[in-house]
């Protein structure tokens, strides 16, 4: 079997992004794994430890874990089971039948999807493949930060990086990675949609909070409460972790921009990490002087997603006009 399922993504600078920043910008291309984003890297990484033995796994997804367990298991040759809120999109369900795998469709929002996969892991003897809360696969989406490095050299570290959260497991990863590459003094841009906001709630409020609902367009965001590791960073003093949103027509503006100027389709979740740039919050950020106004080079972790294609981009579009 392969020593690892995903592959060395390209580190791109992108010249656009850097003039509207006015410092050197590059880009994490996650969106080129197999299977479309970065959550190969730490499920990967937990099935490799987990399921070599297992009868089948099962992962509660609206759609990029559930594709990275997916393609995994299939490329280790064991069942899949996917549970899907109903609120996913048709194509989602396409590609995971596609990718071998049994989909069922459970409750309205993923926290439904997940107690459902806990129950088949429980009564059908399934390995449990969780999307974003667990250790190995924090370890596994390290492995990003440090090809980050040793492309860039020993002589460039980052004024900061960019990331958006959803429950928080990439967040939880890159600072394993900082920690493991020693750029611990890195500010990280955690950026959420509001109305899929855990993490900046949680920050808020000092502790982990659960939303009511997940209202935002950026369904794969959509964790109503975010992993408690994430929220302990946030309060670590050793880190800098800096919490924003924005709307979800900004993150829909950055999918449009990133299409024309990168020629690379993300989705929306994807969106609210570019829209730190094009909607200008890091210039903002540098106007309040919670980030330098000499900045090093920006790394933006572009996670990807699967689940958008021009139809549900066109969707999209016609219901954040309305």
């Amino acid at each position: 079997m392969a020593e690892h399922f995903h592959v060395n993504t390209p580190l791109l600078e992108s010249t656009t992004m850097s003039k509207r920043v006015g410092t050197t910008v590059y880009m994490k291309m996650e969106n080129s794994q197999p299977s479309g984003s970065f959550k190969i890297r730490g499920i990967g990484h937990l099935c490799q430890q987990l399921a070599t033995q297992s009868k089948g796994v099962v992962c509660a997804s609206g759609g990029n874990a559930g594709g990275a367990a997916a393609y995994v298991a299939r490329k280790m040759g064991v069942p899949a089971t996917i549970v899907l809120p109903s609120s996913s999109p048709q194509l989602v369900v396409q590609k995971l039948q596609d990718q071998g795998a049994t989909v069922k469709i459970t409750g309205k929002v993923w926290d439904d999807a997940n107690d459902e996969a806990l129950r088949l892991a429980e009564t059908e003897g399934l390995t449990y493949v969780p999307p974003f809360d667990h250790p190995l696969l924090w370890q596994g989406h390290a492995s990003m930060i440090t090809e980050a490095a040793a492309c860039l050299g020993p002589a460039v570290k980052p004024g900061a990086v960019l990331v958006s959260v959803g429950g928080g497991g990439l967040l939880c990863g890159v600072i394993q990675g900082l920690k493991d590459v020693g750029w611990t003094d890195v500010p990280v841009i955690a950026m959420e949609t509001k109305g899929a906001d855990s993490f900046n709630a949680a920050v808020k409020a000092g502790r982990v909070v659960t939303l009511d609902d997940i209202t935002s367009e950026a369904k794969c965001l959509g964790a109503k409460t975010v992993c408690e590791k994430a929220f302990e960073y946030s309060q670590c003093s050793e880190l800098k972790i800096i919490s924003e949103l924005v709307t979800d027509q900004q993150a829909l503006h950055a999918v449009e921009t990133f299409l024309d100027e990168e020629r690379v389709l993300v989705e929306m979740a994807c969106g609210a990490a570019l829209a730190a740039v094009y909607s200008g919050v890091v210039c903002r950020l540098q106007d309040e002087g919670r980030l330098p106004t000499l900045l090093g080079p920006l790394l933006v972790i572009v996670c990807g997603g699967s689940s958008v294609d021009m139809k549900q981009l066109s969707y999209l579009k016609h219901k954040l006009q309305t």
